[in-house]
């Protein structure tokens, strides 16, 4: 279980570091001095218009905010109900998942077509594995 515990620790800091290309590009398009006094003026209704590359890196960040929940879940299920037994089969898999949240960040923000949803399914796919370590055990 260290190595699932291991990319469970890893996929936290990748979502923390997420956000940091979407900020970056709004205090390039706001300036520093609105950026840091918090919003240009009639913000929300009217913003200067983020690069569409930092809109789509803003939608991947905000969908691993929304798939780390189940991803923590199963791994820390599977820790607690089958332990070390399932441990290499889990850190596989969480593996799986981290570089796929990886890829699908890259491929999101860059507008790849045609694999921002297979990645985004090979994650979804390796959190359904972790969880069927303790479902079927």
């Amino acid at each position: 279980m260290t190595t699932a515990y291991y990319y469970l620790g890893l996929s936290g800091l990748l979502t923390i570091l997420m956000w940091t290309p979407y900020i970056l590009a709004r205090l390039f398009v706001w300036g520093p001095v609105k950026f840091i006094t918090n919003y240009p003026e009639g913000f929300p209704a009217t913003q200067p218009e983020p690069p569409l590359w930092a809109q789509r890196s803003q939608r991947a960040h905000l969908n691993m905010v929304e798939t780390m929940p189940a991803f923590i879940a199963v791994v820390l299920a599977a820790g607690f109900l089958v332990g070390d037994q399932a441990g290499e089969s889990v850190g596989f898999w969480a593996f799986v998942f981290f570089y796929a949240r990886v890829l699908h960040a890259i491929v999101y923000t860059l507008g790849v077509p045609f694999l921002r949803t297979p990645t985004y399914l090979v994650s979804w796919a390796a959190i359904l594995m972790i969880g069927s370590t303790f479902v079927f055990s």
